[in-house]
């Protein structure tokens, strides 16, 4: 079974983490749901979210995918991260998926995994990163570096990781049960 591990903090967009864990799950990924710190994480819009899990307790664990959610101060909290940076690096040794929206691919910047890389965020995200290659599309795929614009995108974003880890007929099956 394909495995994805999404990570939350307090501050982190929750209808993009919300989007993600629930269209994966939908096409059969085991989704962990980690938080930075454990118990209920409040997002950028007040919603309280319960993890399943702690990084810590994910750290001990192999994933065929990690996302993280955009949102502020969220991202700014797992761009400080040095356990989340040191996991990100040894995904990208290990040939995993990375992915992030929002204002999350400014973590995979600081951590070093956008130089030379295509790449899209929301807005001014990336602008202190002037080896990345910015791109306008909604979902943006180099390599299997994957990032995304924002809450609007955050189902075409899904939609494409689940694709990547489960196929093009699992993302049919899944996009028609949505009747989108």
């Amino acid at each position: 079974m394909k495995t994805a591990l999404v990570l939350f903090a307090d501050g982190s967009e929750e209808l993009e983490a919300v989007t993600i864990v629930n269209i994966l799950r939908r096409g059969g990924v085991n989704v962990s749901f980690a938080g930075l710190s454990c118990g209920l994480l409040r997002g950028s819009r007040g919603m309280l979210l319960r993890p399943d899990m702690t990084l810590d307790s994910a750290l001990e664990q192999d994933f065929d995918m990690i996302v993280l959610p955009g949102g502020q101060p969220g991202s700014d909290t797992l761009k400080a991260d040095s356990r989340l940076i040191a996991l990100l690096q040894k995904m990208s040794a290990q040939d995993k998926y990375i992915s992030a929206i929002c204002a999350a691919p400014a973590v995979l910047a600081e951590a070093g995994l956008l130089d030379g890389k295509r790449a899209t965020s929301y807005p001014t995200c990336l602008d202190d990163y002037p080896k990345v290659s910015q791109q306008l599309s909604a979902v943006v795929e180099d390599g299997k570096l994957i990032t995304s614009r924002g809450p609007g995108t955050a189902m075409d974003f899904a939609l494409v990781l689940l694709e990547r880890l489960m196929g093009s007929a699992k993302r049919l099956e899944v996009e028609l049960g949505l009747v989108r």
